[in-house]
C-alpha cells in the first residue's frame, strides 16, 4: 500500500474527521482546540461558512482558467479587493501558489529590476524550501543540509534578536545595523546588492519581531544605496499580527511585498506586489505558471478578505493577542522554564530555557505533548526547536484564549514535575 514519505513527521497522531472554527475533531470523536491554524493558514477558522459557500459556488462555474491564457472574474475582483488593503504604492500583482514560489518570483524580480546579483537576508529568517528560497533561509540547518550547493549571491546579516544576544532592543538594533554596514563594506558591495529580504516577525526562527528603528535603518540604507526592501509577509500578513501587514507595526515602506498563507483560509494562493514601474522591469517570460491565480482559490481569497473586514478580525487579532500574551507572561512568571514570551498579535511564542539560559527543546516538547493530551494543538519552532508557537485563527474568542491558557499552564506545571517525556495519545486509527 502506498504511504506518505517517512520523512514527513507529524506533530500529532490525529487523523481529522471534520473541523469548524478553532475546533478540530479526530476520527475517534475527540475534540481539539487548534492553535496552529495549519501554520497560520486558516485565518477565518476551519470551514468558515462564507468561504465554503464561495468555494462551492465558484467550483460550479470555473475551477481552472489558466491566467496567461484567459482572465476570470474572481482574479480581477481579487485584484480590486487587494488594492483596498495593500500599501498605496504596491499596485502591480503577480499570483502563484505557495510562499516559496512567491519568494522565488520576488528574487527574480529584484535581480532583474536592479541588474545586481546579490541579496542580503537576516539571520533566523525562513523563506521556503525551493532552491532560491532555501538559500535565503537561515532559521535552521534542517532546511539546507544535504542540499548543497545552494544558490550563490545570498549574504546573511544579523537580526536584532535581543533575547538571544542578552541585550536590550536598542543595543541589539545598533549591533545589527552596524554589522549590516560592515557586510556592505566587506562582502556585498551596495553596487552588487539587489535587495534586503526580511520577515517583519521571524516565523520558523522563533517568532521574534523586528522593530521600528531597525526597519527605518534598512529603509534608509536601501534609499541611499539604490537597492530594494522586500517584506516577506507570508506568515505575518492578512491580519495575523494585529495589523493587516506585519511591517505596518514599524512604519516601514517595502518595495516588494510577498503574501500567502492566511489569504484564502486554506487553498493554495500567493502573490507578490510591487509598484507598476518596478514590476515592469521583470524580463519577458520570467513570470508565469500553470496554477497561479486559480479561480477557486481567488474566490476563497475574496471571501476571506470580506470576512476579515466584516467581522473585524484584524482588531480581534490585536485584542486577543494582547490577552494571550498577557496570560503567557503570567505563566512564565510562575515557571522559570520559560525564558521569553514574544510576538505580535496572534503570532506568539514561548521560548523554553534551562536555569543557565541554554535552549531547552526537551521542555518545549514535553509541554507541547502535555497540551496535546489535554486537547490543545500547538507547534514547536526556533533554531533549537525550543519555542512553543501559537497561531490561532483570527476568529478566536475570549473563552478559547482562556481555555488555551489554562491548558498551557497545566501542561507546563506537569512537564516540570517529571523528567519522563510523556507519550503522545494513541492514533485514532
Amino acid at each position: 500500500m502506498a504511504q506518505l514519505s517517512p520523512i514527513l513527521k507529524q506533530a500529532t497522531p490525529i487523523t481529522v474527521s471534520h473541523a469548524e472554527g478553532l475546533v478540530v475533531v479526530g476520527e475517534d470523536g475527540r475534540r481539539y482546540l487548534d492553535f496552529t491554524a495549519g501554520i497560520g493558514v486558516t485565518s477565518t477558522g476551519h470551514c468558515h461558512p462564507r468561504v465554503v459557500r464561495a468555494i462551492a459556488d465558484q467550483a460550479g462555474k470555473l475551477i481552472h482558467g489558466q491566467y496567461v491564457t484567459v482572465k476570470h472574474r474572481p482574479l480581477l475582483t481579487l485584484c480590486d479587493r487587494l488594492e483596498q488593503v495593500l500599501p498605496a504604492h504596491l499596485r502591480s500583482l503577480f499570483f502563484v501558489n505557495s510562499g516559496s514560489e512567491a519568494m522565488e518570483a520576488a528574487l527574480r524580480l529584484v535581480r532583474q529590476a536592479t541588474g545586481r546579483p546579490n541579496v542580503i537576508v537576516f539571520h533566523g529568517g525562513f523563506h521556503g524550501r525551493t532552491v532560491g528560497a532555501a538559500s535565503m533561509t537561515t532559521s535552521s540547518t534542517r532546511f539546507r543540509t544535504g542540499y548543497a550547493p545552494l544558490m550563490g549571491g545570498v549574504h546573511i546579516a544579523p537580526f536584532p534578536h535581543a533575547y538571544r544576544y542578552g541585550w536590550d532592543e536598542a543595543e541589539a538594533t545598533r549591533f545589527a545595523l552596524q554589522e549590516l554596514d560592515f557586510l556592505l563594506a566587506t562582502v556585498s558591495s551596495p553596487d552588487d546588492t539587489a535587495a534586503l529580504v526580511l520577515e517583519p516577525v521571524l516565523g520558523e526562527g522563533g517568532f521574534v519581531p523586528a522593530n521600528t528603528a531597525f526597519l527605518r535603518g534598512l529603509r534608509e540604507r536601501a534609499d541611499r544605496h539604490g537597492f530594494l526592501l522586500v517584506a516577506d509577509e507570508v506568515q505575518t500578513g492578512v491580519g495575523r499580527t494585529g495589523r493587516f501587514w506585519g511591517h505596518q507595526h514599524f512604519d516601514a515602506r517595502p518595495d516588494v511585498l510577498v503574501a500567502a498563507k492566511g489569504l484564502t483560509s486554506g487553498l493554495p494562493l500567493s502573490f507578490i506586489a510591487a509598484p507598476e514601474a518596478l514590476m515592469g522591469k521583470a524580463l519577458p517570460g520570467s513570470q508565469g505558471g500553470t496554477y497561479g491565480g486559480n479561480a477557486v482559490a481567488c474566490a476563497a481569497a475574496i471571501a476571506t478578505l470580506d470576512v476579515i473586514e466584516d467581522e473585524g478580525l484584524v482588531g480581534n487579532a490585536a485584542f486577543q493577542g494582547r490577552r494571550l500574551a498577557d496570560g503567557l507572561r503570567r505563566i512564565a512568571a510562575d515557571n522559570d522554564v520559560i525564558g521569553d514570551v514574544r510576538g505580535l498579535g496572534l503570532m506568539l511564542g514561548c521560548e523554553f530555557a534551562t536555569p543557565e539560559g541554554e535552549p531547552d527543546p526537551a521542555a518545549a516538547l514535553r509541554v507541547q505533548q502535555e497540551a496535546l493530551g489535554r486537547g490543545l494543538l500547538l507547534q514547536i519552532g526556533g533554531p533549537w526547536r525550543n519555542v512553543l508557537r501559537m497561531l490561532p485563527a483570527l476568529v478566536v474568542t475570549d473563552q478559547q484564549v482562556d481555555e488555551a491558557l489554562q491548558i498551557i499552564s497545566d501542561a507546563v506545571k506537569t512537564a516540570q514535575s517529571t523528567d519522563n517525556r510523556p507519550q503522545p495519545p494513541r492514533p485514532d486509527r
